[in-house]
């Protein structure tokens, strides 16, 4: 067998696997509705009457923003833990999220996220100022 023809084959094999993934999609329901994702590749000056290829930009958006939030708990994990006072504090293990750890996620992906400096970036924001300790 020669070159061509594996190369012939290999070819064959690919656009079946293709074809039948996008197939597929005809059945999947992404997580992002079709309607919100044709909105938006709408006001991107794209159009396409395809529901294949709009649930596979929704498929392609739901990795994108599964991947940035693991990044981000990841950073939030990395960021050392405050300084607890008391004991129900010391069981109460939740972590947050902040917009750094987010900044910083979406910086590896090339997105620079800039906010003014008087967003609230504090677990503390909007309690009441009796409950909160700083």
């Amino acid at each position: 067998m020669n070159h061509g023809q594996q190369s012939g084959e290999a070819k064959h094999e690919d656009d079946a696997a293709l074809t039948e993934f996008l197939a597929s999609l005809m059945d999947y329901t992404p997580t992002i509705p079709d309607d919100l994702v044709e909105h938006y590749l709408a006001k991107s000056g794209f159009q396409c009457p395809d529901v294949r290829l709009i649930r596979l930009v929704a498929v392609a958006t739901q990795k994108f923003v599964a991947d940035v939030a693991s990044d981000a708990l990841q950073h939030c994990k990395a960021r050392p833990a405050p300084v607890v006072k008391d004991k129900k504090q010391q069981k109460d293990k939740r972590l947050v999220l902040t917009m750094e750890d987010l900044s910083k996620a979406l910086r590896e992906y090339g997105v620079n996220v800039k906010h003014p400096e008087y967003f609230a970036d504090s677990p503390s924001t909007g309690m009441d100022p009796a409950t909160r300790e700083e």
